[in-house]
């Protein structure tokens, strides 16, 4: 029987930091004030890692937030993509892109 260390399964994987989870999270407490979205998911894959946003419980996710360290030197390993696939906002920090959805939230209040 083989089995692995917990370090190496950890190396297998990517997932959010605490910094990360903290700028995410409180984007996510604003727009559940708001009335906006009411259920997320987190996925920690092989080369990537997904924050879903949701509506309801039983949707397809309204955005992914997600996380590619494959891509830190090209376009950036953060990106924020819409239900329909279109990517959003692409870049290098987590707070800049994550402003696109923080627009929503201006909208929602004023609108």
């Amino acid at each position: 029987m083989n089995m692995q260390s917990p370090s190496r399964h950890s190396e297998m994987q990517v997932s959010f930091d605490r910094r990360e989870l903290g700028h995410i999270l409180t984007l996510y407490g604003r727009m559940v004030a708001a009335g906006e979205w009411r259920d997320y998911g987190i996925s920690c894959l092989r080369h990537c890692a997904v924050f879903s946003v949701f509506r309801r419980t039983a949707e397809n996710p309204l955005y992914r937030i997600e996380k590619h360290p494959a891509l830190r030197n090209r376009q950036g390993m953060y990106c924020v993509v819409a239900m329909d696939g279109q990517v959003l906002k692409r870049g290098h920090d987590l707070a800049q892109v994550l402003k696109v959805l923080e627009r929503k939230l201006l909208r929602v209040i004023e609108g």
